[in-house]
């Protein structure tokens, strides 16, 4: 197939950005069920917060924000390291495709321009890196961008949800 044919002539670089991809495609399919399932159970999660409060026996609302504040950075976990991964990529990207301009000129200074071919896998290691780098990133930041709006929607939910039991 000529998937693993790129990937092999993108070497070791190209492997990093897979393994980036796994662990970012993971963590997004394993958030999208904890924010599923949290937001199927808000009410839940909303008489966690109150019965933590009812400890303390503090009903202020900035207390209240708080608990809410820390109950929604709980689910965030894991949301920085997709951010990371969207970073990251393009940047791992560009940096094969200077190791393949390099190879390309280390290539011609031995060799001379006579034969094309004697720099075009240099230029193909470069493209195949970068167009994977971004094809790693793209996914990553779209879902990082969505995990986070939807993380500030839950959170004004669960105020709400927490304020209307108490009052």
């Amino acid at each position: 197939m000529e998937l693993f044919i790129y990937i092999e002539r993108g070497g070791i670089i190209v492997n990093i950005l897979i393994f980036m991809n796994i662990i970012g495609i993971t963590i997004m399919l394993w958030k999208s069920f904890v924010f599923f399932i949290t937001n199927q159970n808000i009410n839940t999660v909303a008489n966690e917060i109150i019965s933590e409060l009812k400890l303390t026996q503090n009903y202020e609302l900035a207390q209240i924000k708080s608990s809410i504040a820390l109950k929604v950075n709980n689910i965030e976990v894991g949301l920085n390291t997709i951010k990371i991964i969207a970073s990251l990529s393009p940047l791992i990207g560009l940096l094969g495709t200077v190791i393949g301009i390099l190879n390309s000129f280390d290539s011609i200074s031995h060799l001379g321009l006579g034969d094309p071919t004697v720099f075009s896998s240099g230029i193909s290691i470069a493209l195949i890196t970068t167009v994977a780098g971004l094809i790693v990133a793209i996914p990553h930041y779209i879902g990082y961008n969505y995990f986070i709006g939807s993380l500030d929607k839950m959170e004004i939910k669960l105020e709400k949800v927490v304020l209307d039991k108490i009052q």
